[in-house]
């Protein structure tokens, strides 16, 4: 498989990877062949990057973080409950609905017994191939990607609970804002963003007095757009202030919100997400947590192109976990953009002097892959 931006994709290409709902339901599955239609509307729908079937890298298999159950599940619970909270806006203080903590703890269960069970677990992709409602998808994305960094730090199961469940709900304020803001596609007033705001300090009144919920989590959903220097909010805290696991579901959000098609801008891939990410080190975000959390992250996301500094092109076909910047990459083009007969691989962390320089690049791919 290959992982294509929409735009480059043509009539006849075959989907490698299903397509899924915002509750996790498949709505295109893999083998699908694709027409204009098809291609318009995943466009339309938010969908930046497929993965396509192309003969010269059918034996590249992208793992999945967690299972197609948990994913289903997750979206489901996420969309049943935020919903529920959309619908009874401005919900006293003190009013507790105890099921809510009760089925995200099964949720954070699930999803911890994925990834402990995964070897050398990555930040990986998760958007890819998802129509959705950004703040469902969001949520769960940051969960799982927060979680992977927390067992990379050595966090025990107990503190992982807490810090997943921080991650899981970290926006749930937002089902208190007007859609007409969260989905405004053009600039915010500053009234607007005065109200955008807000979405943190209404997430930890709807978490701090839950039962099943850690008080810990609702200071996440506080506290994760708090930066080091002061220049977060809603108290513009800094740095010790900032509860620890705040401060990695910080990082996440920002990512993740990179990464994710939006109302008003495309999404960005992860090499790009990283280095603003990396702009804001010491002033923004802990240096020796970006470090730990550049270093789980799949930088060039298995199957797209790449062009190498020797002029040659090819499809990242795997990931070196200890370092990820320089993945094993399939090289399918000279430098003159010629087809080779015989494609070669190269593992750049073995091949020092040679580069990665660009991404999606000569990204065609054969006419064979659009045949069955």
């Amino acid at each position: 498989m290959r992982l294509l931006p929409i735009q480059m994709c043509q009539p006849g290409m075959r989907l490698a990877k299903k397509i899924y709902s915002e509750d996790g339901l498949v709505l295109l599955g893999a083998d699908v062949e694709l027409n204009q239609k098809l291609i318009s509307r995943l466009f339309d729908c938010g969908i930046h990057y497929v993965y396509i079937q192309d003969p010269r890298t059918a034996d590249l298999v992208v793992p999945e973080l967690i299972s197609e159950e948990t994913r289903h599940r997750a979206l489901s619970e996420i969309r049943t409950n935020f919903r529920d909270l959309m619908d009874r806006p401005n919900r006293k203080a003190g009013v507790t609905y105890p099921y809510i903590g009760k089925s995200f703890r099964q949720i954070m269960g699930m999803v911890i017994d994925d990834l402990t069970g995964q070897k050398d677990a990555m930040v990986m992709l998760m958007n890819m191939g998802i129509v959705d409602n950004y703040l469902f998808t969001h949520s769960l994305n940051v969960s799982v990607y927060t979680t992977v960094l927390g067992i990379a730090y050595g966090y025990s199961q107990d503190e992982l609970m807490t810090l997943g469940l921080g991650a899981l709900l970290h926006d749930i304020g937002k089902t208190q804002i007007s859609v007409n803001i969260l989905k405004k596609h053009s600039d915010l007033t500053r009234e607007e963003y005065e109200e955008m705001k807000r979405h943190a300090e209404r997430g930890y009144y709807l978490l701090k007095d839950e039962p099943n919920i850690p008080l810990v989590a609702a200071h996440c959903a506080f506290q994760h757009h708090e930066r080091l220097d002061g220049s977060g909010y809603p108290r513009g805290i800094k740095g010790d202030q900032i509860h620890e696991y705040a401060k990695w579901i910080g990082i996440v959000d920002s990512y993740d919100a990179m990464t994710t098609t939006r109302v008003y801008r495309d999404p960005m891939l992860p090499h790009e997400a990283v280095e603003s990410l990396y702009a804001g080190t010491g002033t923004l975000y802990e240096q020796r947590m970006l470090q730990i959390f550049r270093d789980k992250v799949a930088i060039y996301p298995l199957g797209i192109t790449v062009r190498l500094s020797t002029g040659e092109s090819g499809v990242v076909v795997d990931i070196n976990s200890s370092c990820p910047h320089r993945p094993v990459v399939r090289v399918l083009s000279d430098e003159y953009g010629v087809e080779l007969k015989a494609p070669y691989e190269v593992d750049l962390s073995n091949n020092l002097t040679t580069m990665i320089v660009s991404v999606n690049e000569r990204a065609a791919v054969p006419e064979a892959a659009g045949s069955s």
